[in-house]
């Protein structure tokens, strides 16, 4: 008996991060990825998944301007679980985007930057799979309040899986402290949200985790998360599990 989506997704509420995960990957098999920036959900999230998957595949999205620390975390993931880390790269490398749109376009428009150097690699990406997990948490920004573990992403017209979407931070930090889980130093000098070197600084005492990501600008979400308006005749409400699962 296959279920709907919304049904599926109705009951994945109730699902640990365990329970979503190995749904995922019984549904979609190689067609689902898990798309990393690798900072500390990140890392609990594949901590999790690659016991359930030998197979795993991680990609992130390298923009060009990740920290030094971020590179090491990766080779890190790579050596500890047995994976190799996809790098997702803009079609620009950083001199010719400098070339097209003037220098540091991070710091006169970053909605642009980030649409060039995050949004269209991703969207290129995701267009081969059928499914992305990611670690976005409901408790983190105003766009992610509602997010659901499993969803259908308007946005690039796929599955969304957010398996740690109902964890706090204090759950994040457990489950690292606990499994021994490596993360980014960065999180030890008050970085909370870690992405571009350009535009990621860190976060002062009473600020917001968020506080250190586009500082001085009215944004907190680099676009990969931001839905588009809903499309109509969703084209997976047949796509679901095997009764028991």
């Amino acid at each position: 008996m296959i279920k709907h989506l919304k049904e599926t997704q109705e009951i994945a509420e109730s699902w640990s991060a365990r329970e979503v995960l190995a749904w995922a990957f019984r549904t979609f098999g190689p067609n689902v990825e898990m798309a990393s920036g690798f900072g500390a959900e990140g890392m609990a999230l594949i901590d999790i998944a690659a016991t359930l998957n030998p197979s795993l595949r991680v990609f992130t999205i390298d923009t060009g301007f990740l920290f030094p620390e971020t590179y090491q975390l990766m080779g890190e993931v790579e050596t500890r679980y047995g994976i190799q880390v996809q790098r997702v790269q803009p079609r620009l490398t950083p001199a010719d985007q400098a070339e097209i749109y003037g220098e540091a376009l991070w710091s006169t428009s970053p909605d642009q930057c980030c649409g060039l150097r995050k949004v269209e690699p991703l969207k290129e990406k995701l267009s081969g799979l059928r499914a992305w997990i990611t670690a976005i948490r409901r408790d983190q920004t105003e766009v992610r309040a509602g997010a659901k573990k499993i969803e259908w992403d308007s946005k690039f017209q796929l599955v969304k899986i957010n398996p740690i979407a109902d964890w706090t931070n204090d759950d994040v930090w457990d489950y690292i402290r606990e499994n021994n889980v490596p993360y980014n130093l960065l999180h030890d000098a008050n970085f909370t949200s870690i992405g571009c070197t350009h535009c990621t600084r860190a976060v002062r005492a009473g600020e917001d985790p968020r506080a250190g990501r586009w500082s001085g600008f009215q944004k907190t979400e680099c676009g990969l998360h931001l839905p588009d308006a809903p499309v109509a005749g969703n084209p997976l409400v047949q796509i679901g599990f095997p009764s028991g699962s």
